[in-house]
């Protein structure tokens, strides 16, 4: 497992510091650290408890969700597309952030699809608080109250989540097919960006990982692996294809959490 340091530690060092949520596959946290994999840039690994008060980190970064970076003194990013500029900044090469603009409003677009408030892991999460709250088990309703609480859970979009999730599924392989006509085994242009990396760590909650990959708890693989038949309708081979290149040419495994 990875060794994490504790806040109040972290909040007194300089350089990178990056929280995550320990012992947890979390989608938002694993495309974090593919990022930095990919830019070679080291980071320390700082503890959230899921489900914690997480005073702490509260005091810290004004929230208490992970993933964050934190960079020497400056403000903490808590934000996907905050944590992937500020990495940009300090490792510029490999860039993961075309230079064109057409293909930068495309990757950005696609890339709040899946990481973005109302996008596929937001989407993936409710279901999950949905099928929580009516768990036989006490503590997983507790769990799932407590989710509800800290993400506005709404049951309406919980029910209406499947559907959200297949159009985006539907867009990726649209996307995916259309670049290996022409040639291209990315989703933008001819060389790897961040939006490969986020549909190759957001796919875990449609089907995780082998557990020689990923080693999980079987409880989160099984909330995580998708049995809604909307979604598995809309789950393209050519999406799981994709997945599995980025994983075995760009980013670590077996995954480290």
């Amino acid at each position: 497992m990875a060794e994490y340091i504790e806040v109040e530690r972290a909040r007194a060092m300089t350089g990178l510091r990056l929280v995550l949520t320990s012992g947890v596959p979390g989608p938002w946290s694993e495309a974090a650290k593919g990022v930095l994999h990919v830019k070679q840039l080291a980071c320390v690994k700082v503890r959230q408890e899921l489900g914690g008060a997480n005073r702490a980190l509260f005091d810290w970064t004004a929230q208490a969700s992970a993933p964050v970076m934190v960079w020497n003194d400056e403000r903490p990013r808590s934000t996907w597309i905050d944590q992937l500029y500020l990495a940009e900044r300090l490792q510029p090469n490999p860039p993961l952030v075309p230079a064109n603009l057409e293909d930068r409003v495309l990757m950005f677009g696609y890339a709040n699809e899946i990481c973005g408030e109302h996008g596929l892991g937001w989407s993936k999460r409710l279901m999950i608080i949905h099928q929580g709250i009516a768990s036989p088990n006490e503590a997983g309703r507790q769990l799932a109250s407590y989710l509800a609480g800290k993400y506005g859970y709404d049951r309406a979009a919980a029910e209406a989540a499947p559907a959200r999730i297949a159009g985006i599924l539907g867009a990726l392989s649209t996307r995916l097919e259309q670049q290996r006509k022409r040639g291209s085994r990315f989703f933008i242009g001819d060389a790897l960006s961040a939006l490969d990396i986020y549909w190759a760590c957001f796919a875990a909650l449609i089907d995780p990982l082998p557990d020689e990959l990923c080693p999980m708890s079987p409880t989160f693989r099984r909330v995580y692996t998708d049995t809604d038949p909307t979604i598995k309708a809309a789950t393209a081979p050519i999406l799981l294809e994709h997945r599995d290149f980025i994983y075995h040419n760009f980013l670590e495994l077996p995954l480290d959490f």
